[in-house]
C-alpha cells in the first residue's frame, strides 16, 4: 500500500482482498503488516466495539519489541499521541468533550467569514500568472491558514505552525519540523493564558476539563493533523472531480456540493485509517487478527462495498464512512463541509475559465497508504488583476489594540538574529491591519 502502483489505482488491491473476505494482511510500509478491513459491516464493527479494538498505540506489540523501524514514514500517524485519536475509555471522553465543545463554537457563518478572505489572499498571489497549481498553492496553503485563524496565532508564531506542518505532511525533516511545532504551539498556549481570545486555543484553555500544557499541544496537533490534510484532499479531489471533462465534471451542471459528496464516497480524503489494536486474537471475515497487532480500517474500501451500491448511486449521506463511526468519528465534518465548499466557489467565481493544464489521465496521485491525494493538479485560466484582498477590505475596520498579540521582549538571540523573512501568515496578518 505505499507504492506508485497502489496510488494510482488503491481499488486493485480493496477488491483483491474482498474477494478472500472483509479482512486481508498488508503491508502499509516496508515491514509494517496490518489488517485492512475493507467491508463496511466488518468496518463499523470494529469502529463501534471499543472494548474489543483499542486505538492505544501503545499495545503496538511490534514496536514494543522494537521490530518497527525508527524512521518508518507511517511511524508519525500511528505511534501514540495523548490525544483524541489514540486514547480509550475516560481520558478518551474528557479529552474528546473539551475538543467537541470548543469546536461547537465554531459557527458556520464565521466559518465562512474566516475561509473567504484566506481564499481570496491566495488567489491573488497567483491569479496574474494565468496558471497555478491548485494543490500546493491553494488547497494546501488554505486549511493551514484558516488553523492559524482559528486557533488565534500571532504572525510569527502562525509562520512556523504554517512552515513545519508542510514540512511534517510532505516528509521533509519532520522530526526538526515536528520539534518546532511543538516548541510554537507551547508559546501560543503560553500567550494565551495570559491573554484569552475568541479562538479555540482560548476555549480549550477554559474548558472544565482542565487540559494540561502537555494535553492542549496534542490536542492542538491532532486539531489539525486530522483537519489539514483531510481538507486539502478534499477540496483537491472535488476540484478536479468538478474541473475534468465530461458528464462527471462542471459542463454537466454538477453543483459544488455534489462534488463533494461524490469525493466522499468515491475518492475518499483520508481512504484508510483509524487504527485498532485487538485486546485479544479475534476472528475478522476468516482472518485472525493477533492481539496488539495494527487493524486498520479501509473507508475507502468500505463505501466502494457491493452492498452498499443502492446507496453509493443514490450519494446518501448517511450510509458512507469517510467521517468514521462510533466514537472516535469526526466530530467537525460539517465545518469540514463548509470550507471546502466556501473555498471552491470562491475559486470558480473567481477564475471562471478554470481548465486542466494537462489531461486528466496524466494526473499523478500522491503514494501512501492512509490519503487519497493528487500530488499536483495544474490549471490554467484567463489572467486577472490581484485585487481580491482590497476588495475584501473596503468597508472593514483596522483591528483595536485589544486585539492584537501581546508584544514580547526581545531574547538575547532574537536581537541578535536577523529579521527572518515573513510566511504566509505574517503577509496575511499584514494586509488585515494596513
Amino acid at each position: 500500500m505505499h507504492d506508485a502502483v497502489f496510488a494510482a489505482d488503491p481499488h486493485q488491491v480493496y477488491d483483491r482482498l474482498r474477494a478472500q473476505g472483509a479482512a486481508g494482511p498488508v503491508e502499509l510500509a516496508p515491514g509494517i503488516d496490518a489488517t485492512l478491513v475493507v467491508g463496511h459491516e466488518m468496518a463499523l464493527r470494529v469502529l463501534q466495539n471499543s472494548t474489543l479494538f483499542a486505538r492505544d498505540a501503545r499495545r503496538w506489540k511490534a514496536l514494543n519489541e522494537g521490530r518497527i523501524p525508527l524512521d518508518s514514514p507511517v511511524l508519525p500517524m500511528m505511534a501514540y499521541r495523548p490525544n483524541c485519536l489514540f486514547t480509550d475509555g475516560a481520558v478518551h471522553l474528557r479529552l474528546r468533550k473539551a475538543v467537541t465543545d470548543s469546536l461547537a463554537r465554531l459557527n458556520i457563518t464565521r466559518i465562512r467569514r474566516d475561509v473567504e478572505p484566506i481564499a481570496d489572499y491566495l488567489i491573488d498571489q497567483f491569479s496574474e500568472r494565468g496558471r497555478a497549481d491548485l494543490l500546493n498553492d491553494y488547497a494546501k496553503l488554505l486549511p493551514l491558514l484558516l488553523f492559524n485563524k482559528l486557533f488565534g496565532s500571532p504572525a510569527d508564531i502562525g509562520d512556523t505552525i504554517t512552515s513545519t506542518m508542510s514540512a511534517i505532511f510532505d516528509g521533509k525533516d519532520a522530526q526538526r519540523a515536528n520539534d518546532e511545532l511543538t516548541v510554537c504551539l507551547m508559546e501560543l498556549i503560553a500567550l494565551k493564558r495570559r491573554r484569552p481570545g475568541d479562538d479555540v486555543t482560548s476555549w480549550l484553555i477554559q474548558h472544565p476539563a482542565g487540559l494540561t500544557d502537555e494535553e492542549l499541544k496534542d490536542q492542538l496537533v491532532m486539531l489539525m493533523g486530522a483537519g489539514v490534510e483531510p481538507e486539502r484532499n478534499l477540496i483537491g479531489n472535488a476540484l478536479l472531480l468538478l474541473l475534468a471533462p465530461g458528464a462527471s465534471g462542471r459542463d454537466s451542471g454538477l453543483l459544488v456540493e455534489e462534488a463533494i459528496d461524490h469525493v466522499l464516497w468515491n475518492q475518499t480524503p483520508i481512504a484508510n485509517y483509524a487504527t485498532h489494536y485487538p485486546v485479544q486474537d479475534v476472528e475478522l471475515g476468516g482472518v485472525v487478527a493477533e492481539a496488539g497487532t495494527p487493524v486498520v480500517i479501509s473507508f475507502a474500501a468500505a463505501n466502494s462495498d457491493p452492498a452498499l451500491a443502492e446507496a453509493r448511486r443514490t450519494h446518501s449521506k448517511g450510509a458512507h464512512l469517510a467521517w468514521g463511526a462510533g466514537p472516535h468519528a469526526c466530530p467537525a465534518k460539517d465545518p469540514a463541509q463548509v470550507i471546502a465548499v466556501t473555498a471552491i466557489e470562491k475559486l470558480l467565481n473567481a477564475l471562471p475559465d478554470l481548465t486542466l493544464a494537462v489531461h486528466e489521465k496524466e494526473l499523478e496521485w500522491r503514494p501512501g497508504p492512509f490519503h487519497r491525494a493528487l500530488a499536483t493538479l495544474p490549471v490554467a485560466f484567463s489572467p486577472t488583476p490581484a485585487t481580491r484582498m482590497v476588495s475584501a477590505l473596503q468597508g472593514r475596520t483596522v483591528p483595536a489594540a485589544a486585539e492584537q498579540p501581546l508584544p514580547t521582549a526581545p531574547t538575547a538571540a532574537s536581537r541578535q538574529e536577523p529579521a527572518r523573512k515573513k510566511g504566509f501568515w505574517s503577509n496575511f496578518l499584514d494586509i488585515f491591519r494596513v
